[in-house]
């Protein structure tokens, strides 16, 4: 197993995370796990694939883009790559990974919060955990790959001292993207 349970994520003064609005029924609050259960694999993957699908217009190819290396983590052992998920009650409401690109850099992969949980601070949680695993971990450095149209995800990024060092403009996943190469040193 990879990991254990972290405490719920609160909202102060706000209530649970998610929890609709006034008047609504409260919702669990979210909670972030590192061990991996059966399951957990395709629900990222269907996770990644209708969310990019429904709020970017991704094709079915992305759920392939991300099933093939989530497949070699899951089955990989390494305690320097990690993957935490977070989930209100029983549903996945993100996610982000951590693994080993070289044996100084780190690569952040499959980070993303459902549009529900937005807002929130589920993202930076997710994120903060990340690097500082990858730096309790010995790493030098973390690269990550996103896609312009991302842009809350970049000021995230841009916030937590990443720094955008290289664009690639393409057609992938049945659209015409421009990704973008960011990089965190931590030394």
């Amino acid at each position: 197993m990879r990991g254990h349970a972290r405490p719920p994520l609160q909202r102060s003064g706000i209530g649970d995370l998610g929890s609709g609005g006034q008047g609504a029924a409260a919702l669990p609050p979210v909670t972030v796990r590192t061990e991996i259960r059966p399951g957990d694999i395709g629900s990222i993957v269907r996770f990644h694939g209708i969310t990019y699908a429904r709020e970017y217009g991704f094709d079915h190819t992305f759920e392939g883009y991300v099933a093939e290396p989530l497949g070699a983590f899951a089955r990989s052992t390494s305690p320097r790559e990690r993957l935490w998920i977070a989930e209100q009650g029983d549903r996945l409401v993100g996610c982000i990974a951590i693994v080993a690109h070289s044996p100084d850099v780190a690569q952040l992969r499959w980070f993303l919060v459902d549009a529900d949980c937005r807002g929130a601070g589920l993202g930076k949680r997710l994120l903060n955990e990340a690097v500082h695993f990858c730096r309790t971990s010995g790493y030098r450095s973390v690269i990550l790959w996103t896609v312009s149209a991302l842009t809350a995800a970049a000021r995230l990024y841009r916030s937590a001292g990443f720094r955008k060092v290289e664009e690639e403009p393409g057609t992938h996943w049945g659209v015409n993207v421009v990704e973008e190469r960011y990089e965190l040193d931590l030394r």
